[in-house]
Formats: structure tokens, sequence, C-alpha cells
């Protein structure tokens, strides 16, 4: 019952300060209120001063400086209030930080947590369970963790069920689709040698394939290197079924990134860890062009929990999560300004990228393309910065930028996801809407106003964001787009759904849209629906 329609009087509790269980459980109890007060183990609930009123969970989720839209899915949150917590009682917390580790351990990356190590993730976060979980529901948040995913790799393509099954399509010269194969294949087939393993996360290279499982275990398939191999550095080994990654058995990994000479992998602490660099642009640390033993990325980000990284050619950005806020690191190659510093130099170890707080801007997504790199913030405004080419940047131009600039085009439209290939960026809104600029080439944009059968503007490049029609026409919210993001390969896009259904467009011709073409299409410019329910 409400307050005001019950008569009793509103109370406010926004300024409530935190306070230590022990300076409430010792506070004068008035005689009509029962002097036993359960809140933790199997106790009857309810019985907690003020138990019932959200207005405390508000008081925690602000001091989370958590996003309004993931406060709506937290209802958790409130239970901790009503209902048997499952921990001991720690009287040294104040209630904000009770009901912050409550919905910490609910996190299915916290669950299997020891206690040292989540301990040790608390130091790392900034000593507070709030960040913490503000840690874990941004990972989750911008890296779609435990939900349906579509990866557009170069040639191939993988799908990840919201159930941690696993398909596969397109080209499989190398053994890339882990079919124990190296037909090529149009159609998605689940890969049987996953059954009984749960796979949250999917990296797509040209020729390779990684997975990662809910248990932390990465597995890997296609061309035996961590390194990109048309350079002839290794890869002359195929590994066409998924193999456990022994050099990271130790390490509980949550994400990979494939780029041009490395790969890199998120552990579940929040640390980066790189492989095979190259000869001639360490990153971060020492290593040979034939190590493929994991080395953690040094420098700023050794004390810095990472919650998201991507990777483009022969550079790699971090986001990180400090007590201050959201932000963003890079390092690798500088060339065409896309490591954001305002120069075209290199850097061996992480650098911040200060312009966001000149914009008032806090990084929520991160995106690599090839030559550039897009950023959306926690408002829903979208900066892009590097090698404009083809307008991928969306500033109505081709020009090059060497920072973080928000793209005006979009300033009506608050911006949730976006995504980044070569030379093509696409933005999905808070609506579910999309809008692409960059690169027409394989008609992978979305912009077709003609028929299929004809030309009309599928393959022209678009220098300023512009609504895709054709998703529009689809009448289901898109919640993520994946495509293409190598220099060697055609484009193709996938359009993810709300309800799970799979939209597919662009190059085609090794299969890897899913759909079947007839013999002489190689693309597609419409939005097809692939066969493969994701939900």
């Amino acid at each position: 019952m409400d307050a005001t329609t019950s008569g009793t009087p509103t109370v406010q509790y926004h300024n409530i300060p935190d306070q230590p269980i022990t300076a409430i459980v010792a506070a004068p109890v008035s005689a009509f209120l029962r002097q036993v007060r359960h809140c933790f183990g199997d106790s009857t609930p309810g019985e907690f001063p003020l138990a019932a009123n959200p207005s405390i969970v508000l008081h925690v989720l602000t001091t989370c400086n958590l996003d309004p839209q993931d406060l709506a899915k937290l209802e958790a949150t409130c239970s901790f209030f009503r209902q048997p917590a499952n921990f001991a009682p720690d009287y040294e917390l104040s209630i904000s930080e009770l009901a912050a580790l409550d919905m910490c351990q609910r996190r299915a990356i916290f669950k299997p947590m020891t206690d040292e190590e989540r301990q040790s993730l608390k130091h790392r976060c900034g000593g507070s369970w709030k960040l913490v979980l503000r840690f874990l529901l941004a990972g989750e948040a911008c890296c779609r963790r435990e939900k349906s995913q579509a990866i557009a790799g170069p040639g191939h393509s993988i799908a990840v069920t919201s159930s941690g099954a696993v398909y596969s399509f397109g080209s499989n010269s190398s053994g890339q689709l882990g079919h124990g194969n190296t037909e090529e294949d149009w159609r998605p087939q689940q890969i049987r040698s996953l059954q009984g393993i749960r796979i949250i996360q999917a990296a797509a290279g040209a020729g390779r394939t990684m997975l990662i499982s809910d248990a932390g275990r990465v597995y890997a398939f296609g061309k035996d290197s961590f390194g990109e191999a048309e350079y002839g550095v290794q890869g002359t080994k195929l590994v066409t079924t998924p193999q456990p990654v022994e050099s990271l058995k130790d390490i509980f990994v949550v994400q990979a990134a494939i780029g041009n000479f490395f790969t890199a992998v998120l552990s579940r602490e929040g640390r980066v860890y790189t492989f095979s660099w190259g000869k001639d642009s360490k990153l971060g640390h020492k290593t040979e062009p034939n190590d493929v033993e994991p080395q953690p990325l040094l420098g700023a980000l050794e004390n810095i929990p990472v919650v998201q990284i991507a990777a483009g050619y022969c550079y790699l950005l971090c986001l990180a999560c400090q007590p201050s806020g959201m932000s963003v690191y890079s390092v690798g190659c500088g060339l065409g300004g896309k490591l954001g510093h305002g120069s075209r130099t290199d850097e061996k170890y992480p650098r911040l990228i200060e312009q966001f707080q000149l914009l008032n801007l806090q990084p929520m997504v991160v995106a690599a393309g090839a030559w550039h790199a897009a950023v959306v913030g926690r408002d829903g405004r979208v900066c892009t910065w590097g090698w404009g080419r083809y307008g991928c940047l969306g500033h109505g131009n081709e020009d090059c930028e060497s920072v973080p600039k928000v793209v005006e085009a979009l300033s009506d439209v608050k911006a949730v996801h976006v995504a980044t290939g070569d030379y093509t960026t696409f933005v999905v809104s808070d609506d579910g809407d999309v809008y692409s600029f960059g690169c027409g080439e394989s008609a992978s944009l979305g912009h077709n106003t003609a028929g299929e059968g004809q030309q009309g503007n599928r393959h022209a490049n678009v220098l300023s964001p512009e609504l895709v029609m054709s998703l529009k026409q689809v009448n289901e919210r898109v919640v993520q787009i994946s495509l293409t993001n190598s220099i060697y390969w055609n484009a193709h896009t996938f359009a993810l759904t709300e309800s799970g259904k799979l939209y597919a467009f662009g190059a085609g011709d090794k299969g890897q849209l899913g759909i079947e073409l007839a013999n002489n299409q190689t693309e597609r410019g419409n939005p097809e629906r692939v066969d493969i329910d994701l939900n």
C-alpha cells in the first residue's frame, strides 16, 4: 500500500548516510517493535527496520552510480530486505554495502569465486562492494554475457544461443567452423563436440575462432596461431574441433578479442593478457613473434579493472572501471589517430584517452574498427575517432580525427550500442533503431532503396548516419549489431533482435550469411532471416 493513501506520513530517504549495522542494532528499540530483528540466515524475513521501504534500495543504487535502465532490471535488490540472505552477517558493513554484496552474489561470474578471490576483486575495484557491483554490471552490459550473440567474422560466422549452444557457418579452409573438417557450409550447424559446455562469449578472426565457457575456459580452433597468420608467422597447423587453450587454464577468462598480429583476453578480475604481438611492436611486455604464452598487459592498467576489450588493426582499446567513473585506454599502432591521443604515434603501454573528461562523457561501450574507433556514453552520445575514410566517423566528411569527437548528427538519438568494422560504423538506439555510415561495399550498410535484383544505392558510401530502413521493416527491436572487422575480407552484417531472431546482409560468397544464395549472387542487400532461434 502506498504511504500517501494509507495516511502514513511520507519519509524521505535520499539523504540517508551509510551506517554500520552495529549502529542500527544498538539503537533504542520502541516497545511496539519486536526485540529480535532477523536479517540473515534462514530466519523469517521482513523483520528488519525499514526493510520494506524501497527508498533504501534507491539509496544503494544511486551510490553505485548505475544507469536507470540497469536499475529497473535489478528486481532482486528489494529481495535482500524481505528474504533471507545467503551469507553470514558482517556487522562492519553499511546497509548499502550489504545490499550491493547481495546483488553481486547473484551475478554469474561472481558466484563461483572463493572468498579470497572476492576480497581480491573488491580491493582491485576500490574497496567497496558497490564498486564491484558496478564493475560486474558494466561487463555484462557491454559484452552481452549470458545472452545470445552473433559474430560476423572474416568469411565465417559464429552464433551463440542464450543457453550456450554454438552454431557456425561460412568459410572453413582452416577448420574455423569447428566441425572436424575443412568443408565450407552456408547452413548453420551446431558444434556438437561442445555439448555439455555452456559458451558465453565468442571471437572470430581470419581463419580462427575462440570460444569462452561460463567456467572461464577458452577453446580455440582453426589456424593454430594467436596472431594473424596471413603474414606467415604461424598458422601451419590446423585444428578442426574446439580444443582448450592450455596456456590459459589458470586464468578465468570472460572475453577474447582477435586483432591483427595479436589476440587479447580479459580475465574475470579485469586483467588483460595478450599473445604474440610481433617482433616490432611489443605490447607492454617482452615477447617474441612465436610466443603464444599469455602475457599480462603492463603499465597503467595493472591495478585498474577492465570490463571490455576491443581489438582493431594493430591496436587495442580497454574500457576500464575506476572509482571516479568509466574510462578508455588505448595501446598499439597510432596510424590515422585511432588511439585517440591527438597524435599518430604508437603507444607501447596503455594510455588514458583524456578527451572524454573534456567532453564530460562517461564511456559505457567501446568498439575498435580496423582503422577507427567509437564509444557510446552513458548519456547516449556517440564519439568516433581515427581514419575517417568513406565517412566512417559520421561527421559528414572523410577527415581524420585524432581525438574522440561527438557525432552531432546523432544528437537526437540515445545510443546504447555501437559496432565498427573496416571503415564502417553501426549505432543502435535505445528504441531499437539502427543507423549506419561509412563504406558501402558489399551492401553491408543495409541501405538498399532499390529491389533485390537492382543496384540502387546499396554500394554507396554514407558520410553521415542514416537510419537503416530495411531493419526498421522487421518490426522488432534490434539489440546487437556485428559486422566484419577485417581489411582482407568483404564485409557482412548481423542484426540480432530482442526475441532472438537473426538477420543477415552483405557479402555471402563463402556462406557466411547463413543463407543460401542463387548461383549468380555473392551478397544480400536486404536483411534476411537466418534459420536459427538464438533464444
